[in-house]
This record gives structure tokens, C-alpha cells and sequence, in this order.
């Protein structure tokens, strides 16, 4: 119990990846509500900034890129990961696979990890599925509660907030499974 009690002391650090370039995209905004609402929980944020892309996973080189090893020293210092990603084409962006394909076991193993995504028509859980079959791969552990958000160029108003209320009360109770799932791995590592 003591264990628990020490790590208790220090906040969980949630990693925001988005799938898109710009942290002003519907991804950038949908990580923002999340993370509002893990600082209320006493989380930590921090995002990856994409508006300098990590290199394609297989570029000579790209294991020693600085951005690729930021990136991963960010993902090692982490408990728990948000990841929001557009739908292109039945499934996530290029940008978020190779954000994932960037993170191995030695960064994510028995580290929560919440979803999820947007889509310009009909709300489906295609990109949701495979993110998270992705995540198994790489030994995370994603909480069950997940958010697709369709007909996104309607979903938020003129200051970025969701429309619709239910969006915000599901991201809030993603967000504190992702909270309690990471401060319960953290304390069996």
C-alpha cells in the first residue's frame, strides 16, 4: 500500500497524439476538451506537437531523428495516452499510424490509453478498432469507454466547444476511466 501511496503523490501524465498537423484541427480540439478535463482530475498534460512531423517510420535514419527520440523519451516519461484520429478512408490517418508505429513496448507497456476520433459523415468505431488493435501491439491497455464524433464540420460551435453535450459528458467519463486505469497500472509497475 505504500507503494500506492508514493506514486499517488505524483500526478498521472497524460500524452496527447493526434492524427492530424495541426492542433487546431477537430483532433487538436477534441484532445483540449480531454485534457480540461484530466487537469480537473489533477493530471498532468502534455501533446506532441505535430506542426514539425515526425519522419516515415523506414526513412534512413529516422530512428536517430531528434524529433523521433523526443518523441519517444515523451512517451517513456508518460502513465497514460490520449489518441484522436480523423476516419480517411475507413480507418486512422497516416499521420496517427506513424505516430504509432514510432512507440514500442519499452514505452507503453501497462500504460492506459483512451480513443478517440472524427468523421465527416455517420459515427462509426472503424478508426477506434484499429488504434486499439495497434495499442495491443504495443502492450498498452485501452479503456473501454471511447468517442466518435461524426459530421464533424457541424459538431463544435464558433469557440471549439462541442455541440452536442453528451460528447462532452462521454469525453469526461473516458477521461476518468483513463485517470483510474493508469493510476492502477502505475502502482503494479
Amino acid at each position: 500500500m505504500a507503494r500506492l501511496r508514493n506514486h499517488m503523490a505524483e500526478p498521472i501524465r497524460v500524452m496527447g497524439i493526434s492524427g492530424t498537423f495541426s492542433s487546431e484541427s477537430a483532433n487538436g480540439r477534441l484532445l483540449q476538451i480531454a485534457f480540461k478535463h484530466c487537469e480537473s482530475m489533477g493530471a498532468e498534460c502534455v501533446i506532441w506537437d505535430n506542426s514539425s512531423p515526425l519522419p516515415f517510420v523506414g526513412e534512413e535514419g529516422c530512428w536517430e531523428d531528434t524529433a523521433v527520440k523526443s518523441y519517444k523519451e515523451m512517451a517513456s516519461a508518460s502513465d497514460a495516452f490520449i489518441l484522436s484520429s480523423p476516419e480517411y478512408h475507413g480507418t486512422m490517418s497516416g499521420v496517427m499510424k506513424n505516430s504509432l508505429d514510432f512507440l514500442s513496448y519499452d514505452q507503453t507497456t501497462d500504460k492506459a490509453f483512451a480513443l478517440m476520433s472524427t468523421l465527416g459523415g455517420q459515427s462509426n468505431s472503424n478508426t477506434l478498432n484499429h488504434m486499439r488493435i495497434s495499442v495491443r501491439w504495443i502492450h498498452g491497455w485501452v479503456v473501454p469507454e471511447q468517442v466518435a464524433v461524426g459530421n464533424v464540420r457541424s459538431a463544435f460551435d464558433e469557440n471549439g466547444d462541442l455541440v452536442d453535450e453528451k460528447f462532452d459528458q462521454r469525453i469526461r467519463g473516458m477521461v476518468r476511466s483513463l485517470i483510474d486505469s493508469a493510476e492502477y497500472l502505475r502502482s503494479k509497475r
